[in-house]
């Protein structure tokens, strides 16, 4: 099918479904079909290539079996379609065996089933998005590759869709910071908030070209075992096994649990990975169940905090961390904070913090965030009582002819070339009258001192910009969206404390 129609065409047949309720349904319910179609198409390399293989997937709710329609009438649509998938397609999926012996590639599909919905109501038009969905062909490398763009692009509309926005990342940020981590073959990754598998992918993107290079099947075997995720939250997910699915991972280790739900202290050298990319979520806080996880010196009630803490324990010797941050974590003064920078300086090597645009995650949220370079060595030079030699500060200031990003002004990769050049050769870049700092460097000491102030080379203050009235009213709109979206947070985190139902309307 025209693949450039394929967005176009699905959203105009679930905009007359009156079970579709907004992008975040639209988003869900074209996920659990894709990943059905294309499970199905790698399920025919293994029947391929293994003549014993038996699928997960009882036969009748195999996409094959009740998804494809081939003409002569026979093919489920109106009410039989609806009460298929309602009655038995979702129950089945939902209800699979799965044991520790389950190999992943099998238990993905109940992982991917467990939370998800149908939000259908008309049969009619179901069978129609079916339709479209079985009409791509995914045994086609070039069809099949120019679909990963059309879903990287399905992905970039969550940004638009409420609170669906928090598991996207600017892919030109992923691609920067798992370029600059520098994946090597043997190497294993993780991301243990994963959201749609934006580092996950980066991470892939980069190491194959050291695949590329080698050319050999270790080398491409390496490559597909080398990535590892964890997603709290199903729709996500449920995305991102989709993604990596499209992008020949055909045994995904990616699940669909809480990684906060363990004691730091008891994981082992086998449950550590040698480097961590990831964007935590932040703004969020934890119950005290979920604390006591912890050491209680580090034992933050914010999320970010504790992914900091989870990320150090995690992280192998010799490994390397790039972790997006907001703001609050580099000034942040509660004592949890101050305990986990104060053990970053003192056991890992936090060689670099990158500050970035405030608008980078616009229009979800307007809170300002950072990159946080770090690994588990002690840097050549440290003081006693240190592993951070020194720490570099950047500011990465908004390309020319841009006031902020936008959905359709996203920010792209070329937007990091500065910093790239900047990253080869650093000098501090501070103006004559000392006022503006872009580029400065403290020594573990030095910030110490500061009591672990790691707001530096700060962005300039704006000046109050009077705007035409056209740009005026979208500013207005950009921010209301990304106040409501914080307050619609706020409120869900009262009704979780108070032990209310998250779901129901206040």
């Amino acid at each position: 099918m025209a693949l450039n129609n394929f967005v176009k065409t699905v959203r105009n047949i679930m905009r007359n479904d009156a079970g579709i309720n907004g992008d975040a349904q639209r988003i869900e319910q074209i996920a659990w079909m894709l990943f059905l179609k294309i499970y199905d198409e790698k399920e025919n390399d293994w029947e391929f290539s293994d003549d014993s293989y038996q699928s997960f997937i009882p036969a009748p709710c195999r996409w094959r079996s009740w998804a494809k329609d081939l003409g002569d009438g026979q093919a489920l649509t109106a009410d039989a379609l609806l009460a298929f998938v309602n009655d038995t397609l979702f129950p089945t999926l939902k209800s699979l065996e799965v044991t520790p012996d389950t190999p992943i590639r099998s238990a993905i599909v109940r992982m991917t089933f467990e939370d998800a919905n149908q939000y259908m109501k008309d049969g009619v038009l179901l069978r129609q998005l079916v339709n479209t969905i079985d009409a791509l062909d995914f045994s086609d490398y070039d069809e099949s590759h120019a679909f990963g763009e059309i879903y990287e692009s399905i992905l970039k509309e969550m940004q638009s869709a409420g609170s669906a926005g928090e598991f996207y990342t600017p892919r030109a940020l992923t691609d920067f910071m798992a370029e600059v981590i520098d994946p090597q073959l043997g190497e294993q990754m993780a991301d243990f908030a994963c959201g749609t598998g934006g580092f996950i992918v980066s991470w892939l993107k980069a190491l194959d070209r050291k695949v590329q290079a080698a050319q050999t099947a270790q080398a491409q075997k390496a490559w597909a075992e080398s990535v590892y995720g964890i997603e709290k939250k199903q729709f996500p997910y449920m995305l991102c096994v989709t993604n990596l699915l499209l992008h020949d991972i055909e045994a995904p280790r990616v699940w669909h649990d809480n990684s906060l739900h363990r004691d730091v202290l008891n994981y082992t050298e086998a449950d550590k990975y040698d480097v961590i990319l990831m964007n935590p979520p932040y703004g969020g806080s934890e119950k005290n169940d979920i604390k006591q996880h912890f050491p209680s010196d580090l034992a933050s009630s914010e999320t970010a905090d504790l992914f900091m803490v989870l990320i150090m324990y995690r992280l192998r010797a010799g490994g390397r961390a790039a972790v997006i941050l907001p703001d609050g974590f580099l000034f942040g003064a509660d004592n949890a904070k101050l305990a986990i920078k104060e053990k970053l300086l003192r056991d890992f090597n936090l060689h670099t913090i990158v500050r970035l645009p405030g608008s980078i995650f616009s229009p979800y949220t307007s809170i300002a965030t950072n990159i946080l370079f770090f690994d588990n060595v002690r840097a050549e030079g440290a003081a006693e009582g240190f592993c951070t030699d020194k720490t570099w500060f950047y500011r990465l200031d908004m390309p020319a002819g841009y006031k902020h990003f936008s959905k359709t002004k996203p920010m792209r990769l070329e937007h990091c070339d500065p910093l790239r050049v900047w990253w080869s050769d650093r000098q501090e870049l501070i103006s004559e009258d000392g006022k503006d700092e872009k580029a400065r460097v403290f020594t573990a000491q030095e910030l110490l001192e500061l009591d672990c102030n790691l707001d530096q080379c700060k962005f300039p203050k704006e000046e109050e910009e009077i705007l035409p009235p056209a740009e005026l009213l979208e500013d207005y709109y950009k921010r209301r969206l990304a106040l409501e979206h914080e307050v619609d947070r706020s409120l869900t985190e009262i009704k979780r404390i108070l032990g209310l139902d998250v779901d129901a309307a206040l």
